[in-house]
């Protein structure tokens, strides 16, 4: 698996590169994709002008088998963009690290690549077993914070 990264964002994003390029390196193949680190400005518009939404998204991925030209042996599976404020903030929001939140969003935007989908509470289901699976095989687990009084 290859993953290419470009940086639209202010932000330093050595470290989430690596993380996902671990993550991904779990899965294998001969497949690639581009993960665009963006930030809010940026993800908002992207999100308004392809998905109609105008709001701050975390993730938004572009499927190139979505492309009626697309040639289905073609080794490159589109474009995942990550919001990187936005990512911080949900790991905060959910108690665990941004090394879980990066790991999750890529492979969250990944999968989407692959044609998983959650309009449905099946598909839902099948498609976060599937994030849980690699994500466990990459050792990466959901830690969530407790407050004890």
């Amino acid at each position: 698996m290859r993953v290419n990264f470009f940086n639209e964002s202010d932000c330093k994003v050595r470290q989430y590169e690596k993380i996902i390029k671990n993550v991904f390196k779990t899965i294998g193949g001969k497949k690639e994709f581009n993960v665009i680190f963006v930030n809010k400005d940026e993800i908002q518009r992207i999100n308004k002008e392809y998905r109609k939404l105008d709001k701050v998204t975390d993730v938004i991925s572009f499927a190139n088998c979505d492309d009626p030209t697309w040639d289905k042996k073609s080794r490159e599976l589109g474009d995942i963009f990550i919001c990187i404020e936005r990512a911080k903030e949900q790991a905060k929001e959910y108690g665990h690290s941004e090394v879980r939140e990066f790991a999750f969003l890529a492979v969250h935007g990944y999968l989407h690549l692959c044609g998983f989908d959650h309009m449905t509470k099946e598909d839902e289901e099948i498609m976060f077993k599937k994030q849980d699976d690699i994500l466990l095989k990459a050792g990466i687990k959901r830690w969530i914070s407790i407050k004890i009084n």
